[in-house]
């Protein structure tokens, strides 16, 4: 090799990973939440986009008006009885992979109110993947929910995800 010629090599551009590794590394690095706030918490919600904290560092700026758009549903506030069955509905039309983060008391509990109009969590309606605990929880507290969200992903495994939901490789969800 001469003087100013460029050092070409081709013995470290290899690159092993699995498959497992790409699809979950783009998936957490691309959380899409649906914007649905019930009560309180909801303020709480919104201020996790604010500069101070900026959800968007975590690759989950988006967020949707539409369940067809959105893999990641954050309930924050009190699910009443009225209220359940169109979470569920909004889940249902989720696609997959999705998931569900409770967010506050109400979401996780039913908070203060032992009534028979409020569901006494959200876990009795749909499948909850991460419960934020608080009342309201901070901001810092849904990061940190977003952040064991990821965790999570990071743990799946695209032929596991697909056996557990009993679809066979190749069969759609739908």
């Amino acid at each position: 090799m001469g003087v100013g010629e460029p050092a070409l090599s081709n013995e470290g551009n290899v690159l092993t990973t699995t498959y497992d590794t790409i699809f979950n590394w783009a998936r957490r690095s691309a959380i899409w939440p649906m914007q649905f706030g019930l009560a309180c918490c909801a303020i709480e919600m919104m201020a996790v986009l604010d500069p101070r904290h900026d959800m968007s560092r975590f690759g989950a700026e988006v967020f949707r008006a539409s369940p067809r758009q959105s893999d990641l549903m954050i309930v924050a506030g009190t699910v009443t009885e009225k209220m359940a069955p169109i979470v569920r509905r909004l889940w249902d039309q989720m696609p997959e992979p999705k998931w569900a983060l409770a967010m506050g008391a109400c979401a996780t509990c039913g908070g203060p109110y032992r009534t028979y109009a409020v569901t006494q969590g959200v876990d009795r309606v749909i499948p909850v993947d991460v419960y934020v605990p608080g009342c309201p929880p901070r901001p810092e507290a849904l990061l940190w929910g977003l952040l064991h969200l990821q965790r999570k992903i990071d743990r799946m495994s695209v032929v596991d995800t697909r056996k557990s939901r009993g679809l066979a490789i190749g069969q759609s969800a739908r």
